[in-house]
Order: structure tokens, then C-alpha cells, then sequence
């Protein structure tokens, strides 16, 4: 193998992939990236066995071939040369790399050592379309509320699912959850995507990506971003009903501009950090506000408050960090804060009328 490319894309193409190898495997070569010609484009690739990744860039390409290299190690030297172009040449399995007046030669294995790359047959899948923007919002409004506990795997990533002609996404904790709906569909789609994958995805996707292209068979999905490509397992498993969670009507309603909630919760919050994050809200109909209480046992008491709309008093008490983060990511001016009594699941949602998510927190118990 022998190619021109410049340090540019190729270190933007070894930094994206290079997330993805991993060392803590039995299996060393995972912890490489593999570099195959492809015509006038050079292929960066990793894979951890869960999740691959690819890149094409530019090449001038002077002989065909491939390797596979260290990722780390060509990764940090090849973000550290200036920006001119990189000689790339494959001799003895070693990988030679010259850039004006710096070289070096990197120990290489051979590419016929390296796990095939998985590929989803495009006949035979659910193809969509979203917009970069859209897209990025909507995992963003999710991811959130999936699950850290691997004991669960189904609560660990974010349920793509077709609902009512709908695309809809969904997480849950079991403390919360966040639903959103995406585009319409024709199809029938349920899958569960891990949170690793798509976080993944977002930090893939650039400036000059209009469009995301989401692919699924029966136990993958493909996303392409432009010149770049992932491909991750889905999650075996069934997602809970969580519909029957979602109230259908509320005792108390607030609607309260958002910059004043999240303010509050904010001030709420430092006094909370003793006691879990718990603080008190209570919802006053007749002085039009809402106030928010929390206690540090050492340091003192908080209590917040904020001019509000509201119907019917109540008070009930949830995690101010919960809080906050379905706050940062509810879109609008004005928020609805929904609830019955100490122990149901309360509900905050934008007040514009086009809104298409829905976040549930559960109470602590006071």
C-alpha cells in the first residue's frame, strides 16, 4: 500500500474512529485501526465488536493494499504533524509515514487479522432520513433518561418504534422518562439502540451534515453521515409499556416561563446536595406561584419562588438534578408543569403547540 492524503482528514478520520477501538479486549487487534485503499479514497476503520466505524477520505493512491495499525499511537502522532500532506507506505508490515521533515514507522498486523466489518443489505431494511439538526435534538432529549444499569440492558439504550404512523423515541431509567416523536412513518419499526452508539453518532456528525441516514434490519442499525458510517447491534429484548405510565390528566398544572424554573431549581439545588438532590415544590394557585424548598443540614435553607400560572394547588417532591436536565433540553420559551398529589408521575412539557416531547420524573418519596 502506498498514498498521499492530508494530515487534515486524515487525522479528523482517526480521531472519529479511534474512539471505538478498545484495549480492554482479549482480542488485541480491536485496539487498531484498520487503513484499506478503496479506488481513489482511503478506508479508516475500527470496530469493538459491538459498534463499527468507518471513514473514507481522499487519497492519491500510487499501490492498493491495507493495515491495520495502533490507534492510539497513530492517532495522537498523526494529529500532531503540521498540516501538509502524509506519505503513507505499507513495507514488511510495517506502516511508514512521512509529512515534510518529520517520519516514523509503525509496527503493523496484517489486515486479514482484523474482525470483518458487519454490513446491513439495504433491500431489506427500514430506511429514514432526518435532518442533522432534528435528529441531534431528539437523541439529545432522550439519552438522557436511559439507563446506566447494565442488570437491565433493555433500559440501557433509546427504543426507536413506530407508533400511531409516527417514528417515535423513548428512554426510562425507571426514576424517568423521555418521549419524543421523530418523522412520520409507514413502517413498522422496534429497536433498541445502545446509548453508546448514538452518542457516538452525535459526535460524528459535522457542521456540513445536512442529513442522517438511519438504516435498520432485524439486529442491526446503520447510521452514514456523509463520508462516515456506523454500524452497532441493536439490544435484544423487549422495551417496557411505558405508555401506561404517562397520566392523563393532572391535579395541579404550572405554566411558568422556563429561564425562571430552571432558576430556581438551580438556587434550589445547591441546598440539596446533602439530601440526594430532593427538593419540595409547591404550587400555590391563589398567590399565582411556585416555590421550590430544600434543606442542607449543615450549611442552612433554601426556598425559591416564581411567578406562575396555575390551576389547582399541590406539592410534591423530585430529584433537582432530574430537574434540571429536562429542563436544558425542553425546547420554547414556557414549560407546563403537571402533577397529582405527592406520589404520581409528574409531567413538564413545552407550551408551544407543535411540541412533539414529553418528559415524566418520578417523586421521591417525602
Amino acid at each position: 500500500m502506498e498514498l498521499t492524503v492530508t494530515q487534515e482528514n486524515l487525522a479528523r478520520a482517526l480521531t472519529a474512529v479511534g474512539r471505538v477501538a478498545s484495549t480492554k479486549t482479549q482480542l488485541p487487534i480491536l485496539g487498531n485501526i484498520l487503513l484499506r485503499t478503496d479506488n481513489n479514497r482511503l478506508l479508516v476503520a475500527a470496530t469493538n465488536l459491538e459498534i463499527a466505524t468507518t471513514q473514507y477520505i481522499g487519497a492519491k493512491v500510487a499501490k492498493p493494499g491495507a493495515i491495520t495499525i495502533p490507534a492510539r499511537l497513530v492517532s495522537e502522532f498523526i494529529s500532531s504533524l503540521p498540516k501538509e500532506s502524509v506519505d503513507l507506505k505499507v513495507v514488511n508490515d510495517n506502516l511508514h509515514i512521512k509529512s515534510g521533515r518529520y517520519s516514523s514507522i509503525i509496527n503493523g498486523v496484517i489486515a486479514d487479522d482484523f474482525p470483518e466489518l458487519p454490513t446491513i443489505n439495504e433491500n431489506a431494511s427500514i430506511q429514514y432520513s432526518v435532518k442533522t439538526e432534528d435528529f441531534k435534538l431528539a437523541v439529545s432529549q432522550t439519552i438522557i433518561t436511559a439507563s446506566n444499569d447494565s442488570t437491565r440492558p433493555v433500559l440501557t439504550g433509546v427504543y426507536w418504534h413506530s407508533h400511531e404512523g409516527q417514528l417515535v423515541l423513548a428512554a426510562t431509567d425507571g426514576y424517568r422518562l423521555a418521549e419524543r416523536t421523530l418523522v412520520p412513518t409507514t413502517s413498522e419499526v422496534s429497536a433498541i439502540i445502545p446509548t453508546q452508539t448514538l452518542q457516538e453518532v452525535l459526535r460524528t456528525i459535522t457542521d456540513d451534515g445536512e442529513e442522517v441516514d438511519i438504516l435498520f434490519d432485524e439486529t442491526q442499525v446503520r447510521f452514514r453521515i456523509n463520508d462516515a458510517e456506523i454500524i452497532s447491534r441493536l439490544i435484544d429484548g423487549n422495551f417496557p409499556d411505558y405508555r401506561q405510565l404517562v397520566p392523563k390528566k393532572s391535579d395541579t398544572v404550572v405554566t411558568i416561563p422556563k429561564a425562571d424554573f430552571i432558576r430556581v431549581t438551580k438556587i434550589a439545588g445547591l441546598f440539596a446536595r446533602e439530601s440526594g438532590g430532593s427538593v419540595t415544590l409547591t404550587a400555590d394557585e391563589e398567590k399565582k406561584t411556585l416555590s421550590l424548598h430544600s434543606i442542607a443540614s449543615q450549611l442552612g435553607e433554601n426556598t425559591s419562588e416564581a411567578l406562575a400560572v396555575v390551576a389547582g394547588d399541590g406539592q410534591v417532591t423530585l430529584n433537582s438534578r432530574y430537574l434540571t436536565e429536562a429542563l436544558s433540553v425542553i425546547e420554547g420559551e414556557e414549560v407546563t408543569f403537571s402533577f397529582s398529589g405527592k406520589l404520581a408521575p409528574c409531567v413538564i412539557a413545552s407550551t408551544d403547540k407543535d411540541t412533539n416531547y414529553f418528559h415524566i420524573i418520578m417523586p421521591l418519596k417525602s
